[in-house]
């Protein structure tokens, strides 16, 4: 467990630090009349997480958080199992996205993760995994006016009925 904690924290760093020169080809900085430039958010958002990763190191070198001070291995028989099954879920997720739109491959993964992983009833499953895509979609595509994948043709059909409801 000790050496997960540092190991972790040091790719997290070097992943901080990666995404901070990367965001550093659009602007960081404020422009006057327009707001913040398109690299501020990664840039300082980069920032903060490797602050965290500094202070996990630190807390790791004087071992004064639980992981840095555990024996024990990083991942149990559970824990594995539990690391499959939701990382096959994520990856499915991933897989349905050009299938059947970011919002289709969200619902199919709450219901796999609410209901078969997580063994809540079909009434919390049913609720959240329509609420939240639907939340999604009208925050991306009609507040920030930001468009997700559809996924293939045959969901066309239904994201241009639902653009003619938000325009």
């Amino acid at each position: 467990m000790r050496l997960a904690e540092i190991i972790t924290a040091g790719v997290m760093a070097l992943l901080s630090i990666y995404l901070m020169w990367k965001s550093t080809e659009l602007n960081v900085g404020y422009i006057t009349g327009e707001g913040p430039g398109g690299g501020a958010w990664p840039f300082w958002l980069s920032g903060i997480m490797l602050i965290c990763t500094v202070m996990i190191a630190i807390n790791w070198f004087r071992r004064t958080s639980p992981p840095s001070r555990s024996k024990e291995v990083l991942l149990d028989g559970y824990g594995r199992r539990t690391l499959v099954l939701v990382g096959g879920g994520l990856l499915g997720f991933i897989a349905l996205v050009n299938i059947i739109s970011m919002y289709g491959a969200m619902l199919v993964f709450l219901v796999y993760y609410l209901r078969f992983l997580g063994r809540h009833s079909w009434t919390l499953t049913g609720i959240l995994s329509i609420s939240l895509p639907v939340t999604f979609f009208l925050f991306f595509e009609a507040v920030m006016r930001i468009t997700l994948p559809k996924g293939m043709q045959f969901t066309e059909p239904f994201y241009n009925y639902l653009n003619t409801i938000i325009y």
